[in-house]
């Protein structure tokens, strides 16, 4: 079955960077498109980013633009998203998704 495990959340001052990776199995990675969530306290869900099968597209999120990508490797079956110019509103539980499965998700702290 579809196994995400994400990782590289953490604690973050305004201004900085996180890259979060989630490491795929069950299926071939390779074949499809990878997602990004994520979900703050009292807030519904909201897409992130999204990577086609071979990463020639990737679609944002409007309040991430221009400050987070989303890439992949398929030779490791992962995903990644790197998050610059963090913002307190980016504060919120990170997860990955793809063919109907999701991780446990990464938290991400951003805060002075």
């Amino acid at each position: 079955q579809v196994q995400l495990v994400e990782s590289g959340g953490g604690l973050v001052q305004p201004g900085g960077s996180l890259r979060l990776s989630c490491v795929a199995s069950g299926f071939t990675f390779s074949s499809y498109s990878m997602n990004w969530y994520r979900q703050a306290p009292g807030k519904a869900r909201e897409l992130v980013a999204s990577i086609s099968y071979n990463g020639a597209r990737t679609t944002y999120g409007d309040s991430v633009k221009g400050r987070f990508t989303i890439s992949r490797d398929n030779a490791k079956n992962t995903v990644y998203l790197q998050m610059n110019s963090l913002k307190p509103e980016d504060t919120a539980v990170y997860s990955c998704n793809a063919k109907g499965g999701w991780g446990q998700g990464t938290q991400v702290t951003v805060s002075s």
